[in-house]
């Protein structure tokens, strides 16, 4: 009897892993075709090719036709990366910003409003990292024309996979089936709820799975990044910057060197929005870093990066579908020496989303942009301080938590742990 429910699971695991490299594995032939020049290959011809679209940042035609037609586009836009605005900003960019976009067109505008009007914006490269894919998301980012813009595209989004993992496939599980029940029916990923025994639900894994992807790319891939040696700022697309965010993020770099060259990253942004900015503006703190303060205009270096990338397996393997809360739960485990973050007190970056996740009705972008407007007027004595002090240095230690599940499908396991193996 043991042995038949040992063989039972093995074979299901096989499954589970032979679906997920058969998806990694199909995704990368979809580059290539055999009418199609612009696929991957070693001749020096079609390096060449590359770097011409990313000087000229001629956008490979995107097709949402269907399925099969705007998955390739995909991946063929990730391989070409055309690098629009090119031409008119030339040379090395002094910051790159790395936007997470899904599907709230309004809050993406005010997004790009606010970096138009950013101090020295055109020596910025802007990636958009999307896991929606429309025609009205794609020409909100092509319309912008005041810096270098590239746009990557997230090749396992549940949108290019709406009847099979890493979407829902019909076979799953229903999220609230126990597991004696889920055995009983024979649903595919029955053995593999979370430690609260729930099922995986697509929409909730799709944004770790994103997230993480977008850093191994980005970090990995990106031919526009090749020689870069500043922080790379993470954004979403309910963010919205200040007029002297690059001068803030200039005066943390040198702040940092002088003053705390064991800060492993910056906060450019908290959740306090502008409330006592003037007195705050030109503050800055230290502290361990945490889910619920420093996920919001968070910058990292590539040797930060290649931090997490050793711990690939534990980021992939554990139980919280959210990102920041798993980055809370590797400092200061995987990561020997808990990540310790140089936080700004006056917040450069501001959340103005009201609808996400878990919340999608009654969502009022004109209110956010009017709250904004009114708070950087009350607020636009503080901007560009000359000079940065620190207010406050707290112990830099492991913050437990207690996790919150919604990641224990081995799928999605196999799944992350991948990227860094394959794309």
């Amino acid at each position: 009897m043991r042995f038949r429910l040992l063989k039972r699971n093995l074979l299901a695991l096989l499954g589970v892993s032979f679906v997920v490299v058969t998806l990694l594995f199909s995704t990368r032939v979809l580059l290539v075709s055999d009418n199609d020049t612009t696929g991957p290959n070693t001749d020096d011809n079609d390096v060449v090719q590359v770097n011409q679209c990313t000087r000229s940042g001629a956008s490979p035609k995107f097709n949402f036709g269907s399925l099969a037609e705007l998955t390739k586009s995909v991946y063929n836009a990730n391989y070409r990366q055309c690098v629009h605005n090119a031409d008119r900003f030339p040379g090395e960019s002094g910051l790159v910003l790395v936007v997470q976009v899904h599907n709230r067109p309004e809050y993406l505008r005010l997004l790009i409003r606010s970096l138009e009007k950013a101090a020295e914006v055109h020596s910025f490269l802007l990636i958009f990292s999307h896991d929606y894919f429309s025609e009205e998301m794609n020409a909100i980012v092509q319309g912008i024309t005041f810096c270098k813009v590239l746009q990557i595209y997230f090749p396992f989004s549940t949108q290019l996979y709406p009847d099979e993992f890493p979407g829902k496939d019909p076979r799953d599980c229903p999220r609230d089936l126990s597991k004696d029940a889920a055995l009983k029916t024979g649903c595919l990923n029955a053995e593999h709820p979370d430690s609260y025994g729930h099922y995986r639900e697509a929409l909730i894994t799709q944004t770790k799975h994103h997230w993480w992807w977008k850093l191994h790319f980005v970090w990995e891939r990106v031919q526009a990044m090749q020689g870069y040696s500043g922080f790379v700022v993470l954004l979403e697309e309910d963010n919205y910057i200040l007029p002297d965010f690059f001068h803030f993020y200039k005066s943390m770099m040198e702040f940092r060197k002088s003053s705390c060259p064991d800060c492993d990253m910056l906060s450019l942004g908290n959740h306090d929005g502008l409330t006592d900015f003037a007195r705050l503006s030109g503050k800055v703190s230290t502290t361990g870093w945490m889910s619920t303060k420093h996920n919001i205009g968070m910058a990292i270096s590539r040797e930060v990066y290649y931090k997490l990338m050793g711990c690939n397996n534990e980021f992939c393997t554990y139980d919280d579908y959210n990102w920041d809360w798993t980055l809370q739960h590797l400092s200061g485990t995987c990561i020997s020496k808990p990540v310790k973050v140089l936080a700004a007190q006056g917040s450069r970056v501001l959340h103005t989303g009201d609808c996400g996740l878990h919340q999608k009705e009654n969502c009022r972008p004109e209110w956010a942009s009017q709250k904004v407007e009114e708070s950087l007027l009350a607020a636009s004595d503080g901007l560009f301080p000359p000079s940065l002090v620190l207010n406050g240095a707290e112990g830099v230690e492991h913050k437990a938590h207690m996790k919150n599940g919604g990641w224990g499908d081995v799928r999605d396991h196999i799944l992350c742990k991948n990227y860094a193996k394959r794309l």
